[in-house]
């Protein structure tokens, strides 16, 4: 069956959007093509810098015909509404439409039969529609006209069934026309050459030193960066980032092989690898016990005669300028402690309204001594140090050219002083965690700092109403409450929240009195959710035992949610949960049908049938052994007092009428019932469970 090729040619396009930019082509152009009544078999998507290109396979040659059905008025309807209809669909009499027998009568309808139009002829609008439609991160706008578009564009290749389509891409006033013509590598071929399908294409391009594919284009550098290396007896650190990224720099990678100089060598292995990774995309080399190599592997998008002599050449060039900028910042900022520049960050603003970062150091410093009562082993002077010392770097020479360096620069700093180790270690770790990859700090002083630190944040942006909304989070504050989050969990600690919130709201005075601790703990209920989806951690069951009120321990909740999970997955559990829901929708119908309320329990002396006595008593003995379970913080204790509740529960739906005659003893069941769910309660709040 036909084949649709698309290719759009353009500028450079972002490494970083590339990826992106294809998938939305393919959702784009397959909706626009299953709008259009098209089926196809496989769409694939490739780009390269300068290319996003488009495949889809088994296309059919025309639409189908299909039949559109309007529906009129009825049969004897006013004569305007008639006229309506007929006006509306471009009809001159009644007798053009069908008259057909429904529910609601005899009742006009239109039919008209459409045949499907050559697929050719539909092509252009659908692919015109996706490429205008192509949303951007950042776009640039044509000068005549409203479209943009990321880079400038040269051409767009549209080719269906072997042959070039017609028509084009409005830019403004003018078009750019379909073509089925393309250039190789801009400088290694950069003529056009002619393509009728995607194989030829495809093949095509690579002989004109254009690999399509960037999973090719990886594995390719991945490959030969890995040999050169080898040659001289190291490894290429893996960096699956950097690979993608580089692999969206280059149509025709070709890896070479650097040296760093001998002179740099002694500098932090941090400042060598952000001058290396971040700044020139040059890949990391290692030797066999994992420390930084002299050798660096650059990916130029060029073959030479000199076999990259000269691109090597260069490149180390501008390595050695970078990396003696940094000496010059390392040898200055060691000549002056770390301690003298921390009274500097009163001149940097944190927040308009939250004051300076020296005010934020000062509300860390007595957070994190706070903090420090709930995590053994924490030393609270190093842990005042550490607060104290760990945003000085920031006014550092070497942070101002590495921002990334952050904390690690203060760290070295610290060392070089002659602070403690735990000092140091909490200054390079205290904006840990950042992500789920991130490893989290374990160290009592860099708990208490890196809690502190986001928990600062989080106050104080709560306070003056900067939380985030909707897919906005400026101030990183999810992220934040997730590092806390697992500050708190991996490193087992019993921290009670809601006191802590309210410490640092405390330590707000330029903000006065405000109440943050309740939003903020609901926030947290949200993100623990997220934090513990990948654990297959069921949301609602979260959610039940939040409902409780006045959780705030987050590994009590957890052990409850854990021991609540248990009790659900048993055929106890599940039975009484089922049980639960009847009791709960009897009483809730009952009241409502009354305007009155059955809680408070139910009377011991008006209770009739065996059924009813026993299942009152065991809700007595559950809520009495499960509170003393739930005291000593027994959470599987509690479950299964519950557990116990389920024969007695079962008896009395077998055995019990409910809405009995007599009116005292319906109310009195009715209130055993609600008793259910007043027991159930004291474990967790069972209307949130959802099944």
């Amino acid at each position: 069956m036909p084949e649709l090729l698309l290719e759009i040619l353009s500028e450079e396009v972002p490494a970083r959007m590339q990826a992106r930019a294809a998938a939305d082509l393919r959702r784009l152009a397959t909706e626009g093509l299953k709008g259009a009544g098209l089926a196809f078999s496989k769409a694939e998507v490739f780009a390269t810098p300068r290319r996003l290109a488009l495949v889809v396979e088994g296309l059919p040659k025309r639409q189908p015909d299909v039949s559109e059905e309007k529906r009129g008025p009825r049969e004897g309807a006013p004569e305007p509404a008639i006229q309506g209809f007929l006006k509306a669909n471009g009809l001159s009499s009644i007798d053009q439409a069908r008259l057909r027998e429904t529910d609601k009568g005899k009742v006009y309808f239109l039919v008209r039969e459409i045949p499907g139009r050559p697929t050719a002829e539909v092509l252009p609008e659908v692919i015109g529609a996706a490429v205008r439609a192509l949303p951007w991160p950042k776009s640039m706008r044509w000068t005549a006209g409203a479209f943009r578009w990321v880079r400038p564009l040269h051409a767009v290749l549209a080719v269906f069934d072997g042959k070039r389509l017609k028509g084009g891409i409005a830019l403004g006033t003018a078009e750019l026309a379909f073509t089925n013509r393309t250039p190789g590598h801009r400088f290694l071929a950069p003529k056009s050459f002619a393509v009728k399908d995607f194989k030829d294409y495809r093949a095509k391009l690579k002989a004109a030193k254009v690999i399509l594919d960037p999973a090719e284009r990886q594995a390719l550098i991945e490959k030969k960066a890995g040999q050169f290396a080898a040659r001289q007896g190291l490894t290429v650190k893996p960096d699956a980032g950097l690979l993608e990224e580089v692999a969206g720099l280059v149509e025709w990678p070709v890896p070479l092989l650097g040296r760093i100089d001998a002179d740099f060598m002694d500098l932090p292995p941090e400042v060598l690898t952000t001058s290396l990774r971040s700044h020139q995309k040059y890949f990391v080399t290692q030797d066999d016990k994992g420390r930084l190599a002299d050798r660096f592997v650059i990916v130029a998008n060029m073959t030479t005669a000199d076999r990259g002599k000269v691109i090597v050449a260069g490149n180390e060039r501008v390595l050695r300028a970078r990396l003696s900028d940094a000496r010059f910042f390392w040898d200055q900022d060691r000549k002056v402690s770390l301690a003298s520049r921390a009274p500097a960050l009163e001149q940097i603003v944190f927040h308009a309204k939250l004051g300076t970062l020296d005010e934020k150091v000062d509300r860390m410093q007595a957070l994190a001594a706070e903090i420090a009562r709930h995590v053994p082993g924490a030393d609270l002077d190093r842990v005042r140090s550490a607060s104290r010392l760990a945003k000085a770097d920031l006014v550092s020479g070497m942070v101002g050219e590495f921002p990334e360096l952050q904390g690690i620069m203060g760290r070295y700093y610290a060392r070089h002083d002659g602070e403690h180790d735990e000092v140091a270690e909490a200054i390079a770790e205290h904006y840990a965690p950042q992500g789920p990859n991130d490893a989290c700090p374990s160290a009592p002083v860099s708990v208490c700092v890196a809690l502190a630190d986001k928990i600062d944040s989080l106050v104080g942006f709560f306070a003056i109403d900067e939380k985030p909304t909707g897919s906005k989070d400026p101030y990183a504050l999810r992220r934040a409450a997730l590092g806390v989050i697992r500050l708190i969990v991996e490193n087992r600690l019993r921290l009670p929240l809601m006191e802590i919130f309210e410490a640092s709201r405390r330590l707000y005075h330029r903000l006065g009195e405000f109440e943050v601790a309740g939003p903020l703990v609901d926030f947290f209920a949200e993100r623990l959710k997220v934090a513990l989806r990948d654990r297959g951690v069921r949301h609602d069951l979260i959610s039940a035992v939040f409902a409780l009120g006045g959780e705030d321990d987050l590994l009590r909740l957890l052990d409850r949610v854990e021991a609540l999970e248990g009790f659900l997955g048993s055929d106890d559990g599940a039975n009484l949960l089922v049980a639960y829901r009847r009791a709960t929708n009897i009483v809730r119908i009952e009241q409502k049908k009354d305007k009155a309320s059955y809680n408070g329990g139910a009377r011991a002396a008006a209770l009739a049938q065996d059924e009813e006595k026993s299942l009152f008593a065991a809700l007595n003995q559950a809520s009495e052994t499960a509170g003393d379970a739930l005291s000593r913080e027994d959470f599987t204790g509690a479950m299964a007092a519950l557990a116990g509740l389920r024969r007695p529960v079962d008896a009395f739906f077998d055995h019990v009428t409910v809405n009995s005659e007599d009116a005292a003893l319906r109310e009195n069941r009715l209130r055993l019932l609600a008793a259910i769910g007043g027991t159930l309660g004291r474990v967790a709040d069972f209307s949130k469970i959802e099944g």
